[in-house]
């Protein structure tokens, strides 16, 4: 008796009544699903009746839910409750932790990107690490969310983190949390020239930007130009993306979202009038930790001509998230890629990136990692990501155009933004590599010069990503559900 009651509170509670009708319909198009569903009912009662110790009912069919949906793409996930409210609060811009976006990769905790400012930036943490135990426990094969929960905790205790980095032994960094109030805009004067950093966006990053750039136009009140910084900048809110680039455009397209359905697109424009610079030079700085959202900016600006675009190419997510409240919240949401984002020219860059106009390594050690296929991290490293468009893949891995050179201290320089600089100064990526080359050098495998090279030519060949450790599309499952990136 107790097996058959099990049995029916379980596919009661995934639809019996639908299994009922199945029995009834055995010949239907969904019969195989109903006898699926049926079949998850008899798992979970054998495991209630016979596992070694009690469990959760709850939690297990929660974790079945979340295994159906990542099973997706990296991306769609389900949030519990509790998990729904980081996820709010991360967008909100304020929540506590260690300022790390992590990722969840065959069951490991790899780090997107440590957040400006945070225990974690602070710490040296990089874009890549993998977290693979706290406190001394290791997370290893643990469900992302329980291994984000383990990170938080009350402000000013500390953790420690076990770290496992390319080329290096495992290391133990010990770190206090905080409260993440992230300021997502920075911005200095470097010389005649502005410079702001962006490094998320939330839902302030378009009002920050703004300030920013008045703040600029104040203190460099004869400003030749501005380097637009988006390297590890895992994404964040799509409007937002869109709020910043129309703050450097005069209307017309910034970003557009495509669905199941090819026919049904959405368009997001910038407003007309709104470049804040009224046409002042531009360089924009990416690398293969700028992913979603920064993406966006990334790629409007380039194809609308507005700015030059210099780094590494970015990570590759060109998928939107609509998170979907289920009973209002209640019993947590749904985060599901529910479409494609295209550039203005029409290019989805999910895989493959956005092609920087001028390819520059940050160091001779960045440069060893674009060189060493085994070192690739970005959203085509993901074993279910998303396809890319027909005929398109990323490019693989190669040597860098430029690189510093030798004997240049990449922890005191930006060799990147002072090539950034040099490109708003000469006027252009041929005048920089023309008038200021770098000096060649070769790195030691394989062996490659830099310098007077022509800037990288973007490669796509011709062949068939983050959930956030504390967090508008053309098929609107909800319609007033916020529309969000990693």
């Amino acid at each position: 008796m107790r097996k058959i009651l099990l049995i029916g509170i379980s596919t009661f509670a995934l639809g019996a009544a639908a299994m009922a009708y199945a029995d009834q319909q055995a010949r239907t198009p969904k019969a195989e699903t109903y006898k699926m569903l049926e079949l998850f009912g008899d798992v979970l009662a054998t495991v209630e009746d016979q596992y070694v110790v009690p469990v959760d009912d709850k939690k297990l069919i929660q974790a079945a839910i979340d295994g159906m949906l990542t099973s997706l793409d990296p991306h769609s996930g389900y949030l519990d409750p509790e998990n729904f409210d980081e996820m709010r609060d991360q967008t909100r811009g304020e929540y506590g932790g260690l300022g790390l976006v992590v990722q969840s990769e065959d069951g490991a905790v790899k780090v997107v990107s440590p957040m400006d400012d945070t225990p974690a930036g602070r710490a040296g943490i990089q874009a890549g690490d993998y977290i693979t135990a706290i406190d001394g426990q290791s997370v290893v094969g643990l469900p992302l969310d329980a291994a984000v929960k383990q990170m938080r905790g009350p402000v000013g205790t500390a953790i420690t983190l076990t770290v496992a980095r390319e080329k290096q032994d495992p290391f133990s960094v010990k770190l206090t949390r905080e409260i993440i109030n992230v300021k997502s805009v920075t911005a200095r004067a470097e010389g005649d020239y502005g410079y702001i950093r962006i490094s998320g966006f939330d839902e302030k990053t378009g009002a920050e930007t703004r300030a920013a750039i008045r703040d600029l136009k104040t203190k460099v009140p004869n400003m030749k130009g501005l380097v637009l910084d988006l390297r590890n900048n895992p994404g964040g809110l799509v409007d937002q993306a869109v709020e910043v680039t129309s703050a450097f455009l005069d209307g017309g397209e910034v970003v557009s979202q495509r669905g199941r359905d090819a026919r049904d697109i959405e368009r997001y424009n910038a407003r007309p009038g709104g470049d804040m610079l009224n046409g002042l030079p531009m360089v924009v700085v990416i690398n293969n930790g700028s992913a979603s959202a920064s993406e966006i900016v990334a790629g409007a600006l380039k194809d609308r001509k507005r700015a030059e675009v210099i780094g590494l190419t970015s990570f590759g997510k060109g998928s939107v998230q609509t998170v979907i409240p289920l009973r209002g919240g209640v019993d947590g949401a749904l985060k599901l890629t529910t479409a494609r984002y295209f550039t203005p020219s029409g290019q989805s860059i999910q895989k493959t990136g956005i092609q920087p106009d001028l390819e520059v390594a940050n160091s001779k050690e960045e440069a060893e990692r674009v060189a060493d296929a085994a070192l690739q991290f970005s959203e085509a490293s993901f074993h279910n990501a998303l396809d890319a468009e027909a005929g398109k893949t990323r490019r693989a891995a190669h040597t860098p155009t430029e690189i510093p050179p030798e004997g240049y201290d990449a922890k005191k320089n930006d060799f990147q933004l002072a090539r950034a600089l040099d490109v708003l100064s000469t006027g252009s990526v041929e005048a920089a590599v023309r008038l200021k080359p770098v000096k060649t050098y070769a790195l030691a495998s394989p062996a490659f010069t830099v310098g007077q090279a022509k800037p990288a030519t973007p490669v796509v060949t011709e062949a068939k990503p983050a959930s956030p450790s504390g967090a508008a599309p053309a098929q609107k499952v909800t319609p007033k559900a916020p529309a969000t990136v990693h």
